[in-house]
C-alpha cells in the first residue's frame, strides 16, 4: 500500500530529521538539508578556508561529500538505505566562501536498488557538478542474535 502524498511526505521529513540529529559530519561542515520530499532533498554548503586546496579551489572531496549528503538523505526518504556506488563529474572550479546547493533527485527505484542524480550549484547557478549515486536497502537486523 502506497502512503497518501501528505503522508509519504511527512515520513520523509521525519526519516531526515532523525538521520540529520545523528550527522555529525555534515553538521561539523555546516551543511544544512532544505526541501525534503519522497526521493528527493536538497543540501547547502559553504566552502571554508579549510576546505580550499593548493590551487586556491575546493578540494574536490568537498564537493563530493555536499553531493553525498544530498543523495543520502534523498534515498532514505524511503526507508534505511546506504550508498552502492557513486561517481562524479566536475564541470568547473569553486571558491572558497562560495555556497553549494546539492539537489539530488530519485531516478529509479525497484526493488532493493535506486538510483539518483544529484546536481551540484554554485552561487551563480551554475552547474558545478554532476553526481550519480546508487543505493542499496539496508537489511532488518536478524532475530537470531
Amino acid at each position: 500500500m502506497t502512503a497518501e502524498p501528505g503522508e509519504a511526505q511527512r515520513l520523509a521529513q521525519n526519516a531526515a530529521d532523525r538521520m540529520y540529529a545523528d550527522d555529525v559530519a555534515s553538521q561539523s561542515l555546516g551543511i544544512t538539508i532544505e526541501n525534503v520530499a519522497p526521493g528527493a532533498a536538497t543540501a547547502r554548503m559553504r566552502v571554508t578556508a579549510a576546505m580550499v586546496n593548493g590551487h586556491a579551489i575546493a578540494h574536490g572531496g568537498y564537493i563530493f561529500l555536499v553531493a553525498d549528503t544530498a543523495f543520502a538523505f534523498a534515498c532514505n526518504t524511503r526507508g534505511a538505505r546506504v550508498a552502492g556506488s557513486a561517481d562524479i563529474v566536475f564541470l568547473r572550479p569553486v571558491r572558497e566562501g562560495e555556497e553549494l546547493v546539492a539537489e539530488a533527485r530519485e531516478r529509479a527505484l525497484s526493488g532493493s536498488s535506486g538510483v539518483y542524480d544529484v546536481t551540484v550549484r554554485g552561487m551563480d547557478g551554475d552547474v558545478v557538478a554532476e553526481f550519480r549515486g546508487q543505493s542499496r536497502r539496508m537489511r532488518e537486523p536478524s532475530s537470531d542474535g
